[in-house]
């Protein structure tokens, strides 16, 4: 892997003006309710007011969610780190909602699959950053390749000590880098691979792949995509925190809610 794109976030320089997950709503096109990102508000801080901790999904080099995807639709891109969606896979069958710890996650209703940050994968193509660090005012977000060690990505996390928000029970080794101080840090949730998919994942699924080949596993995909396509199928999994979970268990009020993508 000669690029692993991260970003570095100096949560201080967040004033919660919802910049970037406006521009994020706009660019993907996220039906209403729904996030890509967020701002989390910390607890009242002495001399400092609120503290806010902006976050996406973590493009973790252990991904949980991977390992629940029962067809291969989420799997890590292995040119530059970025965990991606497959839509021509992905069945919605939300088993890589509870697997995730940060709540990254959704089905998207008019899609009919699940989705999620990816860095604005077309943007960096084009050598862009993503959206939400392009319209930043406080440039609290710094997006770039950790495998350049010319990168100011790379000079920030050599020259200034970094924290990563993390579930202690399954670390997944985010790809996203908290400047010094940042709160809240409790806040991810154990991941949680269903049962039935780990049982698909280790002795199923490679049987079925080795007898059916891949046009079987298509009309194996199609079949899922049928039965758990639903547009309004639920999208919060029972005792999982996450941006796209009911706005009074974030704390926030009704004037904190956005349009999304």
């Amino acid at each position: 892997m000669n690029k692993r794109y991260a970003m570095v976030i100096d949560s201080s320089r967040c004033i919660n003006c919802l910049a970037c997950v406006v521009a994020c709503q706009l660019t993907h096109q996220v039906p209403a309710n729904f996030k890509r990102n967020w701002i989390r508000p910390g607890p009242w801080e002495f001399g400092a007011g609120v503290h806010y901790q902006p976050g996406n999904c973590m493009q973790c080099e252990r991904p949980t969610c991977v390992d629940a995807c029962p067809t291969g639709a989420t799997y890590q891109d292995e040119t530059n780190g970025i965990i991606r969606v497959n839509p021509k896979l992905c069945i919605a069958c939300g088993s890589c909602i509870p697997a995730c710890p940060y709540g990254a996650r959704f089905r998207h209703p008019g899609k009919r699959i699940v989705d999620k940050c990816d860095f604005c994968q077309g943007r960096i193509g084009k050598g862009r950053s993503p959206a939400c660090v392009e319209t930043c005012p406080t440039r609290a977000r710094i997006f770039g390749n950790m495998a350049d060690a010319a990168s100011e990505i790379s000079r920030v996390l050599k020259a200034r000590p970094t924290v990563r928000v993390i579930n202690k029970k399954t670390d997944t080794e985010p790809a996203i880098y908290y400047l010094e101080k940042t709160s809240p840090l409790d806040w991810p949730v154990e991941a949680n691979v269903p049962e039935a998919i780990r049982l698909w994942r280790d002795l199923f699924n490679p049987i079925v792949k080795a007898v059916v080949g891949m046009t079987g596993l298509a009309v194996l995909v199609m079949l899922g995509k049928q039965l758990f396509s639903d547009p309004n199928s639920e999208h919060r999994d029972q005792g999982h925190t996450g941006p796209n979970e009911a706005k009074q268990e974030m704390g926030k009020g009704p004037d904190d809610e956005t349009p999304n993508d």
